[in-house]
């Protein structure tokens, strides 16, 4: 039978990569809306010109 620090490492571990997964889709969410802002920003200016 696992002791209980066993299970507790496999906890965290499993806690972790679910906390990964998500800070890292907020991130690239980010950069994608950064990105489309900077396309817009340079289409806008190519339209007044």
């Amino acid at each position: 039978m696992a002791s209980i620090k066993d299970v507790g490492k496999f906890f965290l571990f499993i806690v972790g990569g679910v906390v990964a997964i998500i800070v890292g889709s907020f991130m690239i969410r980010g950069t994608m809306h950064l990105w489309d802002k900077s396309k817009n920003k340079e289409t806008d200016e190519k339209d007044n010109d």
